[in-house]
């Protein structure tokens, strides 16, 4: 798992030297603009939330003993809780919208990576079925990365348990938006079933490229924008090393 993981992290120097040779940039322009809309969205949506959030959780401490260290606690469980989902929700969404616009891009790679061309179908269905897939497992994936990462915010409030939790967070959140970006390839290849099966085998390349991805969003502005784009050609330098074996 941790040759994988590290071979993950080295595919993005490989994704941005594959970009330049084969000039995909152009095809980040829609992607680009659905992750700034919908970055933008929840920003301002965390911003205008983590405030009357954080106020309404100290109204829970009916003393004013402690008052003004349980209104920062409160602030500080409001803030961290709104990032962690506020991640969880837009990895999601944007993966979900951006699928027929990625799927080109990883098909283009896949065939300078292989030197094998794509049988193509009808554009129509293709899109609608590139759209539904993706929003079939980022459905999934959204609802089981929710249903680990709730109990593990509860347990980062207890001091022991704190920083095991946090790392447990990101390590899933890593995974299952690794899996989403390898899916671009995979769909081309294994069924959904399959897909799971595959991603479970080689976790630590889907975990790697979820965990760039994850830390790339951080940058300002430049985050919510090529973040996705980088990350799925190197999810898909990844997935054709291990599927042509």
């Amino acid at each position: 798992m941790y040759k994988e993981l590290i071979n993950s992290v080295q595919s993005y120097f490989k994704a941005l030297e594959i970009i330049k040779k084969l000039n995909l940039w152009k095809y980040f322009l829609i992607p680009a603009g659905i992750g700034l809309v919908v970055g933008l969205l929840f920003i301002s949506t965390a911003y205008s939330l983590s405030d009357n959030l954080g106020a309404y959780i100290s109204k829970l401490w009916p003393f004013e003993f402690g008052k003004s260290f349980v209104t920062g606690l409160s602030s500080w469980i409001a803030g961290f809780s709104i990032i962690i989902l506020g991640i969880i929700l837009y990895k999601h969404i944007l993966m979900a919208l951006s699928a027929p616009f990625m799927t080109p891009v990883s098909e283009k790679v896949e065939v300078y990576l292989t030197g094998k061309p794509i049988v193509k179908s009808d554009s129509k269905s293709k899109f609608m079925s590139q759209l539904l897939r993706s929003i079939q497992l980022n459905g999934n994936n959204l609802i089981k990365e929710l249903a680990i990462t709730l109990p593990l915010m509860l347990l980062s409030l207890i001091p022991l348990f704190g920083l095991i939790a946090v790392v447990l967070i990101f390590y899933f959140q890593s995974y299952y938006t690794g899996f989403g970006n390898m899916d671009y390839t995979l769909e081309r290849h294994l069924n959904y079933k399959e897909s799971k099966q595959f991603v479970k085998k080689h976790r630590g390349l889907a975990v790697g490229n979820g965990a760039i991805f994850t830390l790339m969003l951080f940058i300002p502005f430049v985050g919510i924008i090529l973040t996705l784009p980088i990350s799925t050609v190197a999810a898909t330098i990844d997935t054709i090393s291990k599927l042509e074996r």
